[in-house]
């Protein structure tokens, strides 16, 4: 590897930097990826988007069950867990993907290098080196950092088999009866939807004001319902003082939203507020790029201030850390560096999605956040309720909500929670992207019966025309 100048080299092999070194490979670039551990793949693949998403659809297939009569199939009165095979059938889901990103790295021809790695500092003579723990030096004419994140911890604590992250929580080996589910973001919302549906106690307490604060007020407000319909205890405002062992689990203390001390017990409580970069020990301090609270800043084509060292993912500044947000960086870069064509992402044009159960899908901007930028708004909302696959669904929680701005119809921003909105989502982003309006979209024809006609009438509600409600 010593004598190889690599066009680009790649350290992460999460989403980012893997699909970073697929799109570069295909363009004709001769790459490397370094990744630390034994398999690609990182945090999403392993720990993070797909076994919490498995979990997930187990959990749904179990809420049918639950309900097997009423959908014509008897002798199911009585379904039990079998968490073993919950887990397994996660890991396997992992495993063939896992393989399938090493078929991908031979199929187009990526030097993958096992080790840590880390930037010794400027090129010189236009080549960057990367010392790689265990194996030598990759030298290359660019790089691009990929590194991700780690969940944060509150401070004096460590995860362990009772005090959890994303990681250890999925990997549990006997299901408990209690969790308390510390921060409502994705996390642990989802988290909340897999163990309440499998019939533990829940508890969610939440710092700010309202659950999955990054959503549209109402969105918040329906997802609590639905939440407190299912039996989940939910908690705002709150300020946790502190986390004890007990015989039993744990006992969570904290202040809630009046000011008066709570205490709430359960087997295992999940720490999930949020995630810190993994910027630390990559060799930053030896280039010029800038840092923010950890996080690299870039410009519009994630270049850092470093020239020829790029950066995407879950570590950059101001970017949402979603892995399908670090893959489309991957390929901006990709194909900038190729000479390729090639459009920086939009932070208004990412679409958000939590797989909880409403499951929540959004892009653009939230009806508050729009009136603040001084739009004039005009907003629609078209509850589940009349869609009649959703009724085939048995799945009426939640609404379509449309934000627009009433002088030209410019959609601003699309909130949906309810069934398949992670889905249903992607066809806003594209409206958004190719700039179409209000208008145009309630002209647009949607096949009967889908759940993807409650954007027709979730459009046509901005004007009040709604057909089916």
């Amino acid at each position: 590897m010593a004598e190889t100048i690599y066009d680009l080299a790649v350290i992460g092999g999460g989403p980012a930097g893997y699909t970073c070194a697929i799109r570069a490979a295909q363009l004709g670039l001769k790459v490397a990826i370094i990744e630390k551990t034994d398999k690609l793949g990182g945090t999403c693949l392993h720990v993070g988007c797909i076994p919490t998403k498995a979990m997930l659809f187990s959990a749904e297939v179990w809420d049918h069950l639950k309900h097997a009569e009423s959908y014509g199939i008897d002798g199911v009165s009585a379904p039990t867990l079998n968490w073993a095979n919950v887990l397994k059938r996660k890991n396997d889901i992992i495993v063939k993907h896992t393989k399938g990103l090493d078929f991908l790295m031979k199929k187009n021809k990526i030097t993958v290098v096992r080790g840590y790695g880390r930037l010794t500092g400027a090129a010189v003579n236009g080549v960057f080196t990367v010392d790689v723990d265990g194996a030598g030096k990759v030298q290359a004419k660019k790089i691009v950092l990929a590194t991700g994140s780690d969940a944060r911890m509150l401070p004096g604590y460590k995860a362990d088999d009772t005090i959890l992250t994303n990681i250890e929580i999925l990997s549990l080996p006997t299901f408990p009866e209690s969790l308390v589910v510390i921060g409502s973001g994705a996390v642990g919302v989802e988290f909340a939807s897999v163990f309440a549906s499998f019939g533990a106690t829940v508890s969610i307490i939440e710092a700010l004001p309202r659950i999955v604060p990054v959503e549209d007020e109402e969105v918040s407000k329906e997802l609590t319902r639905a939440y407190k319909k299912r039996g989940i205890d939910v908690n705002v405002s709150c300020k946790v003082e502190k986390i004890e062992k007990t015989g039993n689990g744990v006992k969570v203390s904290f202040t809630d939203s009046a000011g008066k001390p709570q205490v709430k017990e359960a087997e295992k409580v999940l720490i999930a507020i949020g995630r810190g970069p993994r910027t630390a020990d990559v060799g930053v301090d030896k280039t010029k790029i800038q840092l923010d609270r950890g996080f690299i800043t870039v410009n519009e084509w994630m270049e850092t201030s470093e020239p020829g060292v790029y950066a995407i993912g879950d570590i950059v500044a101001g970017l949402p850390q979603l892995a399908h947000v670090g893959a489309m960086c991957g390929v901006v870069v990709a194909s900038k560096l190729a000479g390729k064509y090639a459009r920086p992402v939009r932070k208004d044009r990412v679409p958000g999605c939590t797989y909880c159960d409403p499951q929540i899908g959004s892009v653009g901007l939230t009806e508050t956040q729009a009136k603040e930028k001084g739009y004039q708004v005009k907003a629609g909302k078209f509850p589940f309720m009349g869609n009649s696959k959703a009724t085939i669904l048995d799945s009426h929680d939640g609404f379509v909500k449309v934000v627009s701005d009433a002088k030209y119809g410019e959609i601003l921003g699309v909130h949906i929670i309810g069934p398949n909105a992670t889905e249903l989502i992607a066809e806003c982003v594209v409206a958004m992207e190719l700039e179409a309006t209000v208008e145009e979209l309630m002209f647009t024809i949607h096949a009967h019966p889908t759940l993807s006609e409650s954007l027709l009438d979730g459009f046509s509600s901005v004007e009040g025309m709604a057909i089916n409600v």
